[in-house]
């Protein structure tokens, strides 16, 4: 007796179920109480659960490759599993003891189901290893069929959908010490199991590179093998039926180990810190400074803020990023510096504003070098408009001025007097070594200078963001033009430079504008933006 029914392909139980399943036959009601125990299979699908078992398939591959679409049915024990499929079985056995099948997918074979002689490590003229018997025996054929590793899925839906691997994987979460309120489980499989779902083969690394698909298989970037998943997926798509069958063995065989879990790795999404730092020092980079493999200065901005986040957040490392940077010499005063800190993998990811306002003030009684303020948790998104707008913002200076020849306060008087002044700013020779050479177009908006004594004047300066203040006080060697020493016809010099951005000042000058001209309604309006922007430090100036 011949039964013509197509295998087909496994397919994720609730894809199954969103698809619809497929036509079922009628049965009567002793043929459904004759299924109870396997109710989501039928009698169309016996001849399926029969072949695949007999080539070593376990039982939730079997449930896979017959489309059963209830996720209940997958949680049950496997050696219930085995059981079921056996009683669905042994109702028909006398029926079944040499029956030959005829499939569409893979091609037609001719497979004895009764016990055979071999050993254990004979195969048969497929390629797999000895075929599993069916017997009468129960408790015998549980037994036998339990200890055999899965030829489609290598023992992942044996050992891995147990109580036993599911209490390891607790157990792993719990010791990790994370804070979460929701999770996502994702396993790494072998490459090799999208071959064998296919129909398979053993050493799919080393035959199908060589011979089946070679430009699916080719070299990455940082990948340690050739043979990835998506390599492999898209040889499948890219092999014909008749080429696959000459390479792969059909059924697949068996192996005789399990796939291990190699490792059960616990990670959290990265949290955001954001706020603004004023940096005090003339002796602190913003990040460390090393040259050659040797540190220079023995701290940073980014270390100082960083090592008490990293130890409240349980992290494993972090990034740092901020809206411009100034040079270790340079200090930072106003409102400070926009900067964000990504946490990697943190344990702890709960806190309140209290929680970050204790943390702001340990970093600050840490140092005398910087201070933090508004210190909280910020979205990945949030991080994207700290450095929106760059260009167009406007940057606010102080500069200690020396010239070489004597001055007096009318000499610099005129420098007042100057707005918009545009300058052509050539790459600066202290930073060709890591920015490319260009000439970048910048403006002084406004100066104002305050007079020292005879060879010292401190100059007050809002520009546009991106401007270099040293290169053009001192001219770089002709590469900034116009400069203040070619504005003074001397040689000038900076001796000290700090940043004095202050968007107070500037939301209250724009308050009192709106005030005079009537217009306060749309002043509060643009100041609630201002604000609300402030919190993503995405500032209006």
């Amino acid at each position: 007796m011949r039964s013509a029914s197509p295998l087909r392909k496994p397919v994720p139980a609730p894809l199954a179920a969103r698809e619809g399943g497929r036509a079922r036959p009628r049965v009567d009601r002793g043929a459904q109480r004759e299924l109870s125990s396997m109710s989501s299979l039928t009698e169309k699908d016996r001849p399926i659960v029969k072949l695949l078992l007999s080539t070593g398939t376990c039982p939730r591959c079997i449930l896979r490759f017959c489309s059963v679409g209830s996720q209940t049915l997958y949680r049950h024990p496997y050696k219930d599993l085995m059981k079921d499929l056996e009683e669905f079985l042994k109702k028909n056995q006398e029926k079944e003891d040499t029956v030959c099948f005829e499939v569409v997918d893979p091609p037609c074979k001719r497979i004895r189901l009764e016990h055979t002689e071999e050993g254990p490590d004979d195969v048969n003229h497929n390629g797999g290893l000895q075929q599993i018997p069916l017997v009468n025996n129960e408790n015998t054929a549980v037994e036998n069929l339990a200890v055999k590793v899965c030829n489609v899925c290598l023992g992942v839906l044996q050992e891995f959908c147990e109580v036993d691997f599911v209490k390891k994987v607790c157990q792993k979460v719990n010791s990790a010490d994370y804070q979460f309120t929701s999770f996502v489980f994702s396993m790494s499989l072998p490459p090799q199991l999208s071959v064998r779902e296919r129909a398979a083969w053993l050493l799919v690394k080393q035959e199908m590179g060589a011979t089946a698909c070679p430009d699916c298989f080719k070299p990455a970037k940082n990948k340690q093998s050739v043979f990835t998943r998506m390599a492999v997926i898209k040889a499948l798509e890219k092999i014909k039926e008749e080429d696959f069958l000459k390479h792969f063995p059909c059924p697949p065989s068996s192996p005789k180990n399990l796939c291990v879990a190699l490792e059960i790795q616990c990670n959290n999404g990265a949290v955001f810190v954001a706020g603004r730092y004023n940096k005090y020092s003339r002796n602190l980079p913003q990040t460390p400074w090393i040259i050659d493999g040797e540190r220079k200065l023995e701290s940073s901005v980014e270390e100082l803020i960083s090592e008490h986040l990293m130890a409240e957040f349980k992290a494993d490392s972090f990034n740092f990023s901020s809206s411009g940077r100034e040079d270790v010499d340079v200090r930072t005063l106003g409102n400070g510096r926009p900067f964000a800190i990504e946490l990697v993998n943190p344990r702890r990811i709960h806190f309140t504003a209290e929680e970050m306002k204790g943390l702001q003030q340990t970093i600050n009684n840490s140092s005398d070098k910087i201070q933090v303020r508004d210190l909280q948790l910020v979205t990945r998104e949030a991080i994207g408009r700290m450095k929106e707008g760059e260009e167009e913002k406007t940057k606010t200076y102080s500069a200690l001025i020396w010239t070489d020849k004597a001055i007096q306060k009318e000499d610099i008087a005129f420098l007042d007097d100057i707005k918009e002044l545009k300058l052509d700013q050539k790459t600066p020779l202290r930073v060709l070594h890591r920015r490319p050479l260009a000439v970048r177009c910048r403006i002084i908006h406004t100066m104002k200078s305050e007079y020292i004594d005879e060879h010292h004047f401190r100059l007050h300066l809002k520009t546009q963001a991106g401007t270099y203040i040293k290169e053009f006080v001192h001219g770089d060697f002709g590469r900034t033009k116009p400069n203040i020493g070619s504005l003074l016809n001397r040689t000038a010099d900076i001796l000290e430079l700090d940043v004095e951005d202050n968007t107070e000042r500037q939301l209250q000058r724009v308050l009192q504008l709106l005030l005079k001209t009537g217009t306060l309604d749309l002043g509060l309006r643009l100041i609630s933006i201002t604000l609300t922007d402030r919190c993503h430090y995405s500032y209006w100036t």
